[in-house]
């Protein structure tokens, strides 16, 4: 098994279980819109004995507006 470890963003942070450790984008459904993170680097924990391997992936953008507070209650 593969992790997608997300940085940046709204998902900063998140352990995503990865389909293809090939991968060099990851796209997930935000609201109405979607966020887009790209590999960051090289996979690490590939060895057999030292746990599942992880990709870190930065956040690179979302396809709409991101609004932490859409009912505007921390006016």
């Amino acid at each position: 098994m593969t992790l997608a470890r997300l940085s940046g963003g709204p998902l900063d942070g998140q352990l995503i279980p990865l389909e293809d450790e090939q991968d060099e984008t990851y796209i997930a459904a935000y609201g109405e819109g979607q966020l887009v993170y790209r590999r960051g680097g090289p996979a690490i924990h590939t060895g057999t004995d030292d746990g599942p391997t992880e990709v870190s992936f930065v956040y690179v953008e979302g396809t709409e507006d991101i609004d932490p507070d859409p009912d505007g209650r921390d006016e």
